[in-house]
């Protein structure tokens, strides 16, 4: 008996932009015959365009979220799926979950499937914590006898008990996620799919939802998609991944090669990224260069704990107006635990319009050695952050004789070193 659960043949989901109709009642007459007598795709769905997310839209455009998608997933894999924002990762896991239908090719779906897409997936708001575990274990085919066996480890994991008779609609965020992932994991689903939600929960959450993912797959040998902008927490508990781009599959290999390639870019190295044509940008800014090193050495030389380090940012704010921009750089270790967050906000110098190269240094025996991870913000006014990349550099710090680190031990809110910023224009 073959041990593929989830095979997925040629997908592609197309959207039409600007219009739902075909723009004439004989197209639309057409479309629903052939889709809904003959069985025949959407006669007026091409297929050719590209989810370019930096073009401008065209009224009537087609573009293709998912193209060409061909993928065969094992009982008990552990896939997980990356790539930037909009590159198709919700709209595959939509697809799978039977949330939307392909455009064209076939899915063929093996067990029970349990899926958590955002935040309250398939609780209705009216309904009680408690009603809301047994509709959602009803819809999976579970008996409501099976349901009540499981409630109290349920209620216990996601942390509701003394909400559980009150509606889902004044729960938090933060509780509805623990609620969904709580009910997805434990009613015995084949197959778990979990989307980007689990940002949404506390650090405390997030490590016991990925230790129940790590046991549902080593121990009970089922199976788990898993989309997260976290390489740390898709590096601890998948095996295997897929990178997509532009709705295309560009890589199926290993977890630790997938995460490389993602994070390298088109870079050569993990630790700098350099753009003559800015790939990260919106109508406020362009990012031209990103890179941490040793302070006073080239970006492929290695770090070593006891050396101080400088972060660079070579960025063109476009937008003229009086409106106060700032870069906010946060920094996570292997686990995907955060550390710290620096803001050029403490600065002596101001950001302007035009472009901007900023040099932050970070004292010698400050981090432990390992690999760790950086974001980028950029908030503007103080207060609004208008853009993050997660993950947009990785770095790793060496240990070498006689240098143990002066900060070893110490939480990092308890610190207070000096990090000197240099902004030049």
């Amino acid at each position: 008996m073959s041990d593929t659960v989830i095979k997925i043949e040629n997908l592609s989901k197309i959207y039409r932009l600007g219009e739902i109709g075909t723009g004439t009642l004989s197209h639309d007459l057409n479309r629903w015959w052939q889709m809904n007598i003959r069985g025949k795709d959407d006669p007026y769905a091409l297929v050719g365009g590209v989810n370019d997310r930096t073009a401008k839209a065209r009224k009537g455009e087609h573009i293709a979220a998912l193209k060409d998608i061909n993928l065969e997933v094992k009982q008990g894999e552990v896939l997980g799926i990356i790539g930037k924002n909009g590159a198709g990762k919700s709209t595959l896991l939509k697809v799978l979950s039977r949330v939307t239908s392909p455009t064209t090719g076939s899915i063929s779906v093996k067990g029970r499937l349990a899926s958590l897409l955002e935040v309250g997936t398939g609780f209705h708001p009216e309904m009680t914590g408690r009603e809301n575990i047994y509709m959602n274990g009803t819809i999976m085919g579970m008996r409501k006898w099976e349901i009540t066996r499981k409630l109290e480890e349920i209620v216990e994991f996601a942390g509701v008990a003394k909400y559980l008779d009150t509606p889902v609609k004044r729960y938090s965020s933060g509780m509805k996620v623990r609620l969904g992932f709580a009910v997805a994991a434990h009613l015995e689903p084949e197959i778990l799919v979990v989307d980007e939600v689990l940002a949404v929960g506390d650090a405390e959450f997030q490590k016991k939802a990925i230790g129940k993912m790590q046991d549902v797959s080593t121990n009970d040998g089922r199976t788990v998609l898993f989309v997260s902008h976290n390489m740390a927490s898709v590096k601890s508990l998948c095996t295997n991944g897929i990178i997509l781009e532009d709705g295309f599959k560009v890589l199926e290999t290993d977890i630790d090669a997938c995460v490389t390639r993602y994070l390298k870019g088109n870079s050569d190295i993990l630790n700098h990224k350099k753009w003559d044509q800015p790939e990260i940008k919106n109508s406020h800014f362009q990012l031209k260069e990103i890179g941490i090193k040793a302070v006073e050495k080239k970006y492929t030389e290695p770090i070593s704990i006891s050396e101080a380090i400088e972060c660079n940012v070579g960025i063109n704010f476009t937008n003229t107006n009086h409106s106060n921009f700032h870069v906010n750089l946060r920094f996570k270790n292997d686990q995907g635990n955060y550390l710290f967050v620096v803001s050029s906000n403490d600065a002596k110098q101001t950001i302007k319009p035009g472009s901007n190269n900023i040099k932050m240094k970070i004292p010698g025996n400050f981090f432990n050695t390992g690999n760790f991870y950086m974001d980028l913000m950029v908030v503007k006014d103080k207060k609004t952050v208008i853009f993050t990349e997660n993950d947009i550099l990785s770095f790793t710090l060496l240990n070498e004789s006689n240098a143990l680190g002066t900060w070893m031990g110490k939480t990092r809110g308890d610190l207070k070193p000096k990090f000197d910023w240099e902004i030049t224009y």
